[in-house]
């Protein structure tokens, strides 16, 4: 008895796999999109009346794989409401401590320290993989590149461990942080802790 076996012609896209220099595992893809485009387009935009150092500085944060770009925030500084004073309380004792009245401080003058914030949030899972002191650095050398470059402080160290770090620019401040955080800090509800 005679097996008879269907022979099987190779159809034409398999003749063009064959002959392709991609291997067989990588799929074509139909639309390759410009990454930055659709970067620029989630991010909020810089406000029109912002010092042009914070313009670059966004324009250098916006470009940084570390960052959420539809949360990168440059903006002016609002003053917040200042929470529940403490019950006064007098001191106590020879060495006069437990006094709740620490007298008046720079935080007592309504306004903020800073006349623009930017805020700058990490992905979501990258915050202890050192994503915020990449983009520490990242903001650090733009800031030291500008004409005339800013006097920053010292550079620490240490690691971040909070998820919060933050640059004094002197009239602006630059929040990098992860999402626990600026939930926590920034939602702008009034809880105190």
């Amino acid at each position: 008895m005679f097996l008879s076996i269907p022979i099987r012609r190779p159809t034409v896209f398999k003749f063009q796999r064959w002959l392709s220099s991609t291997p067989w595992f990588v799929e074509r893809e139909e639309h390759i999109e410009n990454p930055h485009a659709s970067l620029a387009s989630r991010a909020v935009p810089v406000p029109e009346d912002a010092p042009k150092i914070l313009q670059d500085l966004h324009s250098q944060l916006i470009q940084s794989p570390h960052l959420e770009q539809s949360k990168l925030l440059v903006s002016r500084a609002t003053s917040r409401e200042l929470g529940p004073l403490p019950p006064l309380r007098a001191p106590q004792g020879r060495r006069r401590r437990g006094g709740t009245f620490p007298g008046e401080s720079a935080f007592d003058i309504p306004g903020s320290l800073w006349n623009w914030t930017v805020f700058a949030e990490v992905k979501e899972g990258t915050e202890d993989k050192g994503a915020i002191e990449a983009v520490v650095r990242l903001v650090r050398k733009s800031l030291l590149a500008a004409q005339p470059p800013l006097p920053l402080p010292p550079n620490s160290k240490r690691r971040m461990q909070n998820g919060w770090a933050l640059i004094d620019g002197g009239d602006f401040a630059v929040h990098v942080l992860s999402k626990v955080v600026r939930e926590r800090y920034f939602s702008g509800s009034t809880t105190y802790y």
